[in-house]
C-alpha cells in the first residue's frame, strides 16, 4: 500500500474512534518526497479550522520581530509598556506583588507563574458551550480570581494563557493596530496567508466538539486571540511553520532564543511560544523517537517539525476533551513514513 493510502487509512481509524467527528492532517518533508493532506469525518482537506494555541507562535513571532527592531526590549517590564493598565495585584506570592517586575520575557518563556486564566470558569463555559466575548480587563480579573501557580523565575515554564493575552496587548500598543492587523501586515502579507486571521464572531470554520456536543462559542473563540483566537487552513499552516523553521520570520538569534527549553508537564518543555516534546526511551521500548518542536492546543490542533526526518505536521481534532491525543498519533505518522523510506 502507498504512503499516500496508509496515512488516509490512519486519520479514518482515528475518525472511527469516540467522541470523533473529523480529523485533517497535512504532512510534508523537507526534499518534498513526502506531501499527504487528507481528512476524514465531516472535515475536508481544505477546511478552514480553529488552530487554538498553536496562535502562540504567531504572537511569539511578532514579540520576536518587534525585539529585533527595537521596538520593545524582552527584558522590559510589561508595566512599563502597558503604563495604564492595572496590573496590581495580578500576581502575589506569599505577600509579595510581582506584578510590577514581569517582563516581556517571563510572559514569552511562560515563566511568570501568572494564574492561566483559561482556567477559570472559562473553560467550564466553553465545554458547556456557553458562549461570552470577554476583553483584557476580563482577563486580569479571572487571573487575579485564580491562586497563582509560582514566583517569576522559579526554574520551570507554568502553562498560562493570561501570558499571551499580555503580549497581545504589549503588540497593540507598540504597533497602535489591533492584534489582527499586526497579524496580517507583519506575517500573513509577507508569507501570501489570505485564510489565515483572527477569529472574527462569525465563521468559525470545522465546528469544534467536547466528546459529542457541538459547541457554538465563536465569541469566546474570538476573544482569544493573541493565546487561541487564529482561524487557518492545512496549506496556510504548512506555509507558515515551513517559515517559522526556517528562520523567514526572524533572524537566527531570535530562533536560538526561542528553544530555550523549560521543562513544562511531562513530556513537553518550553521555550518561546514553542514547545518541544522528546520521548524518553523507558515510555518507546528504548527506541529512538524523532524530537518534535512547534505547538498544539486544547482543540487537539497541531503544528510540529521534527527535525531529524525533517517532517512537517500539520492538523486537528477539533476535540476538547482529548488535547494530549495529538501526541500519539503524530508518533503514528512518523513510524509510517519512516516504514515507507519516506516514499509516496
Amino acid at each position: 500500500m502507498s504512503l499516500d493510502r496508509t496515512l488516509q487509512a490512519l486519520i479514518e481509524k482515528e475518525c472511527s474512534k469516540a467522541h470523533t467527528r473529523g480529523v485533517i492532517l497535512c504532512a510534508q518533508s523537507g526534499d518534498g518526497q513526502v506531501e499527504f493532506k487528507g481528512s476524514a469525518g465531516n472535515a475536508t482537506p481544505d477546511t478552514r479550522f480553529p488552530i487554538a494555541s498553536i496562535a502562540k507562535m504567531f504572537t511569539a513571532t511578532l514579540i520576536m520581530q518587534l525585539s529585533e527592531g527595537g521596538q520593545i526590549k524582552l527584558d522590559q517590564s510589561v508595566k512599563s509598556i502597558l503604563p495604564d493598565v492595572n496590573l496590581s495585584g495580578l500576581h502575589v506570592v506569599k505577600g509579595v506583588d510581582y506584578s510590577p517586575t514581569l517582563t516581556v520575557r517571563h510572559l514569552l518563556h511562560q515563566t511568570s507563574g501568572l494564574a492561566d486564566y483559561y482556567e477559570s470558569d472559562l473553560a467550564a463555559d466553553l465545554k458547556a458551550g456557553r458562549d461570552r466575548s470577554y476583553g483584557l480587563e476580563d482577563v486580569l480579573q479571572m487571573t487575579r480570581a485564580l491562586p497563582p501557580q509560582a514566583a517569576p523565575d522559579s526554574g520551570r515554564s507554568y502553562y498560562s494563557d493570561t501570558n499571551f493575552q499580555l503580549l497581545g496587548a504589549v503588540i497593540e500598543r507598540v504597533i497602535g493596530q489591533s492584534y489582527d492587523e499586526v497579524l496580517k501586515t507583519r506575517i500573513c502579507a509577507p508569507l501570501g496567508l489570505t485564510q489565515t486571521g483572527v477569529l472574527d464572531g462569525t465563521d468559525v470554520g470545522l465546528p469544534v466538539f467536547h466528546k459529542d456536543r457541538m459547541l457554538k462559542i465563536p465569541q469566546i473563540l474570538t476573544s482569544m486571540g493573541p493565546d487561541g483566537g487564529i482561524i487557518s487552513t492545512l496549506d496556510e499552516m504548512m506555509i507558515l511553520l515551513r517559515a517559522f523553521m526556517q528562520n523567514k520570520l526572524f533572524q537566527p538569534e531570535a530562533a536560538a532564543e526561542m528553544r530555550q527549553w523549560n521543562k513544562l508537564f511531562f513530556p513537553i518543555q518550553y521555550g518561546c511560544g514553542l514547545m518541544r516534546i522528546k520521548l524518553p526511551l523507558w515510555m518507546t521500548l528504548f527506541r529512538a523517537m524523532p524530537e518534535l518542536i512547534g505547538h498544539s492546543g486544547a482543540s487537539g490542533s497541531f503544528a510540529y517539525y521534527a527535525p531529524e526526518p525533517d517532517i512537517y505536521l500539520i492538523g486537528t481534532f477539533n476535540q476538547t476533551d482529548a488535547p494530549r491525543r495529538p501526541i500519539g498519533f503524530m508518533f503514528k505518522v512518523l513510524n509510517l513514513i519512516a516504514k515507507h523510506g519516506g516514499s509516496r
